[in-house]
């Protein structure tokens, strides 16, 4: 996302690192994105969310330290973001053979988002993905000829 791009929204909570915050942030991630114009995009970035957020938890949380997940929207770019506090733990694509039961995340990230990637905090690590929002979709999410 450009930084000087003005925010039209932007939306921060902090999750305990349970089980159970990974369908709150994901409920919250549909709900926010469809009130804010872009129902057609919601369930991809309800996936996102729940698998960054399911990332941080396996992967990078901390006991007592809170995984953070902001959704942030400009006219073109509507972006989500996983923070966790293990910064030296960075996500790392990886493939999975047919019987493996975990490995597909990433992917999935990768294949719903049109960039993700991960930057450094000053405490940890924040893993994002990224959706432009072409002029010639509609409200609805309907794409103009």
């Amino acid at each position: 996302m450009t930084r000087s791009a003005p925010l039209l929204h932007e939306d921060s909570l902090d999750y305990t690192p349970l089980a159970r915050s990974v369908t709150l942030a994901r409920r919250r991630a549909a709900r926010l994105v469809t009130e804010r114009g872009h129902p057609a995009l919601a369930g991809d970035v309800t996936l996102v969310v729940s698998e960054l957020m399911t990332n941080a938890l396996l992967h990078g949380s901390l006991r007592d330290r809170l995984i953070r997940v902001r959704i942030s929207l400009t006219a073109a770019v509507l972006r989500v973001e996983v923070s966790d506090p293990r910064g030296k733990r960075l996500p790392c694509p990886r493939s999975a053979e047919d019987t493996d039961q975990f490995g597909r995340g990433l992917l999935l990230v990768g294949a719903l988002a049109e960039r993700w990637g991960c930057e450094p905090r000053a405490v940890g690590k924040a893993v994002y993905a990224e959706w432009s929002l072409t002029s010639a979709m509609t409200v609805t999410g309907v794409i103009r000829s």
